[in-house]
């Protein structure tokens, strides 16, 4: 049997032999009350979800909703902490929300490992990774990435206005992530959509859902078939000559380690990318102290990623409990909001401001606990290149219409339009 026939034919087979699912009634009207009915796909939550945040803090710091079957929205940063630590009362077996709930027989390793493995797994395939992303590996991107972020600005010469999410944010960790996994370059426009079709159709119907990721599974065979025609010096090939307990991994491990790369990697920096741009479009004095301080960025950057943390993870509660007050139900769903931990004022001081030169800054965008972004070296480092560019090649810009300004509504949130004055 073909390589491409071994991986097409054991993807079919995961896809058949799925154990029963959980699928819960979806809900598409608007939150009534935040703490008894919350909804991160609602367009408040995606256009300003940190006043919301706040107000839960204060008067129900662990709120729930029916939505998606049965959800909790932790939002103090030592319960988000407590639970990102605690893998003996919650599973990752499924880090995205919605309306199905994969079979317990998944776990320890879920479908996109080892984001969604559980221990003892989750060790061993993490560990598979993470030559690819240490400080050395990344710095050998960096002059890549530099040449790239010029090129698209270079694109935007004669113009007064341009959208910084869709022109140049989106296509850094796109051009990263595919050169990363050895995907062609130009298939960018997919890649966008796969990122869509994960993180912001949560709310669709199930069928749907399945129809989609199918899309992307059928992608990431394709791309296999010809890296085992053509091996080369990627992750991709890596990953398929990869070996895991004396053997080769599953052809479904590595489709979902693929899967977990590519909107991962991609989703989340181009929204801390975007909203960082944002942030300094609409705040003059920050932008003009990083121009003429260009050392200070790296702080900075730290305090943009605390600020703006675009990550909230998820988790299911293995047995039902009685938890920090809470009667919790096996299999509800868990949202680990670290961006509202990152604004707790218990954690840190002047929690709800943007302060640039923070000192102590041990923020939690990257994740807590044993699943903490493998790939954080890489996002920080295509996060300051980006952003070195642009304040280097347009010092001078602000929001062309604030209004316009538009947010992803899911588990990742980040800028989707930002048209910018440049001129």
């Amino acid at each position: 049997m073909s390589g491409e026939d071994r991986f097409g034919a054991d993807l079919e087979n995961a896809r058949r032999n799925r154990g029963p699912v959980t699928i819960s009634e979806i809900v598409t009207d608007p939150v009534s009350d935040w703490a008894t009915d919350f909804s991160h796909v609602d367009p408040a939550w995606a256009a300003d979800p940190y006043p919301i945040q706040d107000d839960l803090r204060r008067r129900c710091p662990i709120a729930h909703t029916e939505r998606f079957g049965g959800a909790w929205l932790p939002t103090r940063y030592e319960d988000v902490a407590a639970i990102a630590y605690d893998t003996d009362r919650f599973s990752s077996r499924a880090i995205v929300v919605s309306h199905v709930r994969p079979p317990r027989e998944e776990a320890p390793v879920g479908g996109v490992p080892p984001i969604s493995s559980d221990p003892p797994f989750h060790h061993d395939a993490r560990k598979l990774l993470l030559p690819a992303f240490t400080k050395s590996a990344v710095a050998k991107r960096e002059e890549a990435t530099r040449a790239f972020c010029h090129e698209l600005i270079d694109s935007f010469e004669g113009r007064d206005v341009v959208d910084a999410a869709s022109e140049y944010a989106q296509h850094i960790p796109t051009r990263v992530i595919a050169d990363l996994l050895g995907l062609p370059p130009g298939d960018g426009e997919k890649f966008r959509e796969f990122v869509e079709n994960a993180l912001e159709s949560v709310n669709r119907p199930p069928e749907e859902r399945a129809e989609r990721f199918g899309m992307l599974s059928d992608y990431l065979v394709a791309q296999i078939q010809d890296h085992i025609e053509h091996p080369r010096d990627d992750l991709t090939s890596f990953l398929i000559d990869a070996e895991l307990y004396g053997r080769k991994l599953e052809p479904s491990h590595v489709v979902g380690t693929m899967i977990l790369l590519l909107i991962a990697g991609i989703d989340t920096t181009w929204s801390a990318i975007g909203a960082s741009l944002w942030h300094l479009a609409r705040t003059p004095a920050d932008r003009e102290r990083l121009v003429a301080e260009p050392g200070l960025l790296p702080t900075a950057m730290e305090e943009f990623l605390r600020a703006y943390a675009p990550v909230t993870m998820a988790r299911l509660v293995k047995e039902d409990m009685r938890w920090n007050g809470v009667d919790m139900r096996a299999d509800d769903w868990i949202l680990l909001s670290f961006p509202a931990a990152n604004r707790d004022p218990a954690q840190f001081e002047r929690a709800d401001e943007v302060v640039i030169d923070r000192e102590v800054n041990r923020h939690a965008a990257f994740g807590l606990g044993i699943h903490r972004c493998v790939g954080s070296h890489l996002a920080r480092m295509e996060l300051r290149v980006a952003l070195e560019v642009w304040l280097s090649r347009i010092p001078v810009f602000g929001l062309a219409d604030p209004s316009a300004v538009t947010w992803a509504a899911s588990q990742v949130r980040g800028p989707r339009t930002l048209p910018l004055s440049i001129g």
